[in-house]
């Protein structure tokens, strides 16, 4: 049985953090924002259709897949929340 492969969070961290100052059209260095910075508030921007297209494209600069019931019953308030989740998708084989 092939080891588990799993996400390094510093490396999710990055790619959220680029996809969601992407997602708010800001001209930030993705590294500037803090973990606990809201994804709705007065820097970033994300909207329930944003939300969508951001783990599209997360999914694809990560190779990895996140199924529908990651998200069931979990709220996302922060960027921390995202990255949590995205942190705990399994790698595409």
């Amino acid at each position: 049985m092939p080891p588990e492969l799993s996400l390094d969070r510093t490396a999710v961290a990055t790619v959220v953090k680029k996809v969601v100052v992407a997602e708010s059209r800001l001209s930030l260095p993705p590294e500037s924002i803090p973990d606990e910075e809201p994804l709705v508030g007065p820097l970033l921007q994300v909207n329930s259709l944003g939300f969508v297209g951001m783990l599209v494209r997360i999914e694809d600069e990560l190779d990895v897949t996140l199924p529908d019931d990651l998200f069931v019953g979990r709220s996302f308030r922060t960027v921390a929340d995202l990255i949590d989740v995205v942190t705990a998708a399994e790698v595409r084989p």
